[in-house]
């Protein structure tokens, strides 16, 4: 991940992570959380909210194309995904959501990480 998509993902964690209660909220503040959108035919489909940080989605976005051209393990459950008969947009808002995860997970594993270093204090 570059500079430039760590700190978009950074501001919109702003001073306070704990605001943030759960990754399914920062998902879904990122715009990267899956919406049910079946019809009559179909089910099981879904989209992405469309509303949200719209530059952290695009942050997401730009990361995950990245991911599935030179990340081997994402390279792989793209190849994985399209047997699947999965399509290449809903590959990208699968990736979107693991990815949001994965810095959720991180981003607030620090941040507790700092406040034990200052309660200690």
């Amino acid at each position: 991940m570059g500079a430039n998509v760590a700190a978009e993902l950074l501001i919109v964690f702003g001073d306070n992570p704990e605001r943030i209660r759960s990754e399914a909220a920062f998902a879904k503040l990122c715009g990267a959380c899956p919406i049910p959108a079946s019809s009559g035919r179909t089910t099981g489909r879904h989209r992405l909210y469309r509303g949200g940080h719209r530059q952290a989605n695009a942050a997401l976005y730009r990361s995950v194309i990245v991911r599935m051209q030179y990340h081997q393990p994402t390279v792989d459950y793209v190849v994985r995904r399209t047997a699947d008969s999965r399509t290449k947009r809903e590959i990208i808002r699968c990736l979107k959501r693991f990815l949001a995860r994965e810095i959720y997970q991180r981003v607030m594993t620090d941040f507790r990480a700092r406040l034990d270093v200052a309660h200690a204090a």
